[in-house]
C-alpha cells in the first residue's frame, strides 16, 4: 500500500506538470509537458541522486581522511552499514555550516549518504551516528529514490509555473483562465506540489526514525541530534536549499526552517512529534527516556573550516 500511495503521489505531480503546459500552450503545450515528464521521470531515476550530489558539493571521503572526525564518522557508518546487512554506501561530506544530512539514490547498491560540515563540528559521535543510522533506514527502505524524484519533479514544477506567467505567450485573453487564472495556476501549482511532497515524505520520516534508532541502537541520540539540528537551522542559512527549495525534503531536518515562509508547507513532521516517538522506543528497548535536550545556542562562527573536506590539514573535532 504504501509504494501505491507514493505512485498515485508521483501520478499527481505529472499531472500538474502537464496542466501546467496546457495552461501555457492548451493541448499541444499539455502533450510537450507530458513528454517531458516522462523524459524526467526517466532521467531521474537514472541521474537526479548525482544532480543533488553535485548541486550540494558533496565530496566523498573514506577511511584515509586525514582528519580524524571524518574517519570515524566514515568507520561508524559504514559498521552500522554492514551490520544492517546493507551494501557499502559511498560517503560524503557537503561543505555547509547548517548541522544537517540526506541519503539519496535509486537503491541500496547505488546509494550516498552525506553529512554537512556542520553536523560533523556540532555533535558529539553518538548523535551522527543517530543521524547517519536514519539516512541508511531511507537507503534501507528504498525511500531514496522516491524523495530525490519527488523532489527534481516540484523543482520543475515551481519553474514551469513562473514561466507561465512571464513567458506564457499570447493574449491573456486566449490563455486558458486568462491572467487570474495563470496567476492562480503560478501560486497554487507549487502550493499543492509541497502537499504531495509532504503525503510522501513524511510517514517515510518516522519509519526512517524507527529503523535509524534500532540500526544505532540508541534512539535517544537520535532524538537529542534532532533537536540539536533544529535549533541550529533556524539560524543558520542553507543557501544551496534556499535556492533549491525542492530539495528540502531530502534532510533530517528541514533545511529552510532559517526563513518562515519556505516554512508553510513543510515536508517534515514536528520534531517534538519524532522526538517523543523515539523516547517511547528507547523505554521499549529497555533504556531510560532522558529529558528533552534544549541545545544551548553560542554565536554562530563559520565551521566548515574545523572538518576539512580535501585539503591536507589534520584538526581536531569536537570529538576527533
Amino acid at each position: 500500500m504504501n509504494h501505491l500511495k507514493t505512485f498515485a503521489l508521483l501520478a499527481v505531480l505529472t499531472a500538474l506538470f502537464m496542466g501546467i503546459g496546457f495552461m501555457i500552450g492548451r493541448v499541444p503545450g499539455m502533450l510537450i509537458a507530458l513528454a517531458v515528464a516522462g523524459g524526467m521521470n526517466i532521467f531521474s531515476y537514472w541521474n537526479a541522486d548525482k544532480i543533488v550530489l553535485k548541486m550540494y558539493r558533496a565530496q566523498p571521503v573514506d577511511e584515509s581522511h586525514p582528519n580524524a572526525v571524518v574517519r570515524t564518522y566514515v568507520a561508524d557508518t559504514l559498521q552500522m552499514a554492514r551490520d544492517a546487512g546493507m551494501p557499502r554506501p559511498m560517503i560524503a561530506i557537503i561543505p555547509n555550516d547548517q548541522p544537517n544530512a540526506f541519503a539519496t539514490g535509486r537503491n541500496p547498491q547505488n546509494a550516498a549518504v552525506c553529512a554537512t560540515t556542520g553536523l560533523l563540528d556540532m555533535l558529539t559521535r553518538e548523535e551522527i551516528r543517530g543521524v547517519m543510522a536514519h539516512e541508511l533506514a531511507h537507503v534501507k527502505n528504498r525511500d531514496t529514490l522516491t524523495m530525490t524524484v519527488t523532489a527534481t519533479i516540484a523543482g520543475a514544477i515551481a519553474a514551469l509555473a513562473n514561466f507561465a506567467l512571464f513567458f506564457g505567450g499570447g493574449d491573456d485573453r486566449e490563455r486558458p483562465g486568462g491572467i487570474i487564472g495563470t496567476l492562480a495556476l503560478m501560486i497554487l501549482a507549487p502550493m499543492a506540489a509541497g502537499l504531495v511532497q509532504m503525503a510522501i515524505s513524511r510517514s517515510r520520516e518516522y519509519e526512517a526514525d524507527r529503523v535509524g534508532a534500532e540500526i544505532a541502537g540508541d534512539p535517544n541520540a537520535l532524538a537529542s541530534a534532532l533537536q540539536k539540528i533544529e535549533a541550529y537551522a533556524h539560524r543558520i542559512h542553507n543557501p544551496t536549499a534556499e535556492r533549491n527549495p525542492a530539495s528540502g525534503q531530502l534532510f533530517i531536518i528541514n533545511p529552510l526552517a532559517g526563513k518562515g515562509a519556505d516554512n508553510l508547507f513543510s515536508t517534515h513532521p514536528a520534531t517534538g512529534n519524532r522526538v517523543r516517538a523515539l523516547m517511547e522506543l528507547a523505554v521499549k528497548m529497555g533504556r531510560s527516556a532522558p529529558r528533552p535536550v534544549v541545545p544551548e545556542i553560542t554565536p554562530h562562527r563559520p565551521t566548515t573550516t574545523s572538518v576539512p573536506v580535501s585539503d591536507n590539514t589534520v584538526q581536531k573535532g569536537p570529538w576527533g
